[in-house]
């Protein structure tokens, strides 16, 4: 049968001879139907298990009628903010709105609302009070239990209680989706559905309810909040589908918000057929006129060849959404998917990327992850690798070699991130050089994040000499094939433990590297990490020790400016961060300085040095025949 994009008006429902749709899903981006949008992968999933599913795109919130334009779903609405979190997609971390929305037809701005699954839920609410609500995606899976957001500066309920939702899907989905829809379909009540792993519900009884974790409550944490970097240390051990308790969330009236453990990963033919779903891979027509929907760009020749991630990192939300044990696809997956690549119209020979949350995971960090779960209180790579570490790139490699081998493939780049100790802990080099060689295209982007082995820690981050000894091998690689390549560093300012010392020690860092980053990455607290705990709470939740912490929006822009110290415009900025930091010895004239001193410093520094000359020397004779001269001079100008 021909492609098709799913129903999105009446007319579409007509035309496939559909009274009603199973499922009505609401979503806050463009209605992009390829498998890096999270609402492509579960409304196809959904498809293929025999249910229908129409999609209301950035519905006005402001008008009631807008949910209704599908009509009544006969199973439940499904809802999603997005592939972004609204928040962020709208706002910088200062907090300002932002220009554009590549989520959006021709990038265009306001086209959601703030808290979208919360709004377009409530909006639901007013017209369907009695028909089951599913909440999904990032923006519901991090705020699944109570958080703190950053944007309102306050701790906040579970979503599920704000948004009036029956359920929500946690992580990625694709296992608790269609056992959510087998239990409505059989005629379960949402209220009663309760027993399905990757989800959240909430309840008036703990009856059921067998070896459950109970967490501090929300007003506990409200009123204290080192209650919530402890609650959030139980949450962040219990992320794993194996070894993941119930864990249970009280509030005011009785009510408790329960999660249940995460969905099992999926296996590599699971995958598979995941991304062999029929996919029209691009935005629907009706965009067409606004110029199309701009993230289309950076995916639409890029391959997804894993999920999930061991890395760790603290300022990242990955564990809480995709989990630790990391999930592939086949070879042969990718490579016809590579082919489907290569028969677009617009395709110029150039694979622009092959990775996923870190690009050189291609397998879970040790034998015993999907039959005992990860490690509850150790992580794999941080701070050192840990013994049981399983560390190659053979895989990696030969996938990158055959789809070089493709034909119409000039080019096979590797954009996503790349894990650099993880790549320094192999023995074997063969992958680092033919990345250098054929999958770099002038610079390759690395995240060290920062310098100082004390932020680093708080950051989850491997200490510096690893950096050190990466960014000496890439050289040397380069000198080797006769390249000149680039890193291009990812760092960030004022992240937890940063304070102006560490900041001024980075900036001192980039001047000997003689590099200047163009753009830099101020901390940005989002839901569900243990970076945004230690911002809120000003402890950090694995050792429950106090954290220095960033808030002060004057004290932060000097941090960020520090690192591009050259810019002029951060001249004053810098001046006072030095001033602060009681390193005055770097204002000056001397190769070590990071900034000259102001304007009436330098002449009060001339006259003091001019007197001193004259102290030692007498009086500065001027010669009477240049005199002479510059008074000729003076008259024939005028």
């Amino acid at each position: 049968m021909e492609g098709r994009f799913l129903p999105v008006c009446r007319q579409d429902m007509q035309q496939l001879h559909l009274e009603q749709l199973d499922f009505i899903y609401v979503i806050g981006d463009a209605y992009v139907d390829h498998p890096s949008f999270g609402h492509a992968i579960i409304s196809r999933i959904l498809e293929a298990h025999g249910y229908t599913v129409g999609i209301i795109s950035q519905p006005d919130w402001k008008r009631e009628d807008s949910i209704s334009v599908l009509g009544r779903p006969r199973l439940a609405f499904l809802v999603s903010g997005g592939n972004m979190d609204s928040m962020v997609n709208h706002y910088s971390v200062s907090r300002k709105r932002r220009s554009s929305d590549a989520y959006t037809p021709g990038g265009e701005c306001g086209k959601r609302p703030d808290y979208a699954t919360v709004v377009y839920c409530n909006l639901i609410r007013r017209t369907y009070k009695d028909v089951p609500i599913v909440i999904g995606g990032i923006e519901a899976s991090l705020r699944r239990m109570a958080h703190y957001d950053y944007w309102s500066d306050k701790f906040k309920r579970s979503i599920l209680l704000d948004s009036q939702a029956d359920l929500i899907s946690y992580g990625m989905g694709e296992r608790s989706i269609v056992e959510i829809a087998d239990a409505l379909n059989s005629g379960i009540d949402v209220r009663d559905i309760t027993f399905i792993q990757g989800t959240v519900y909430k309840t008036k009884t703990l009856e059921s309810i067998y070896d459950g974790c109970i967490l501090p409550d929300y007003d506990t944490m409200k009123e204290d909040p080192s209650k919530y970097a402890e609650s959030f240390a139980v949450q962040y051990q219990n992320t794993d589908a194996f070894t993941g308790k119930v864990l249970i969330e009280g509030y005011a009236g009785g009510t408790y918000v329960v999660q249940n453990p995460p969905s099992n990963p999926l296996s590599t033919e699971e995958m598979d057929e995941v991304y062999a779903l029929p996919y029209m891979r691009t935005y629907h027509p009706m965009y067409e006129e606004k110029g199309g929907v701009p993230a289309i760009a950076e995916i639409k020749f890029s391959l997804i060849s894993n999920r999930g991630c061991f890395g760790g990192c603290s300022f990242c939300a990955l564990t809480f959404h995709q989990g630790r044990i990391v999930q592939t696809r086949s070879h042969a997956s990718i490579l016809q998917e590579a082919e489907l690549l290569t028969k677009e119209a617009d395709f110029k020979g150039y694979i622009h990327d092959v990775g996923g949350p870190t690009a050189n995971f291609r397998h879970p960090s040790c034998e015993k992850q999907l039959v005992q779960g990860v490690c509850k209180n150790r992580q794999c790579l941080f701070p050192k690798p840990c013994p049981n570490l399983k560390v190659e790139h053979k895989d990696y490699l030969s996938l990158l070699r055959k789809l070089r081998a493709l034909p119409g493939v000039k080019k096979v780049f590797v954009r996503s991130g790349i894990r650099f100790d993880y790549l320094m802990a192999d023995a074997d080099d063969a992958f680092f050089r033919e990345l250098v060689q054929y999958h770099v295209s002038g610079q390759l982007k690395v995240a060290p994040e920062h310098i100082c082995d004390a932020v680093l820690r708080r950051m989850g981050k491997p200490e510096n000499a690893v950096y050190e000894k990466f960014v000496s091998k890439y050289k040397k690689l380069n000198a080797e094939i006769g390249s000149k390549q680039y890193l291009v560093p990812y760092l960030m300012s004022s992240h937890p433990g940063s304070t102006l010392k560490e900041a001024v020690a980075l900036a001192e860092y980039l001047r000997d590297l003689g590099y200047m980053p163009e753009q830099v990455q101020d901390f940005y607290p989002t839901p569900s990490t243990i970076s945004t705990v230690m911002y809120y709470t000003g402890l950090d939740p694995r050792d429950m020790k106090p954290v220095y912490v960033c808030k002060n929006p004057h004290e932060k822009a000097m941090q960020r400016a520090l690192i591009q110290y050259r810019n002029p415009k951060n001249y004053e900025l810098v001046y006072e961060a030095l001033k602060a930091a009681g390193r005055e010895d770097l204002i000056g004239f001397d190769k070590k300085c990071l900034i000259r001193p102001k304007r009436y410093e330098r002449n009060t520094t001339s006259v003091s040095r001019n007197k001193k000359e004259t102290a030692e020397k007498g009086p500065r004779k001027t010669g009477k025949k240049r005199t002479i001269r510059n008074v000729h001079k003076k008259k024939k100008t005028e």
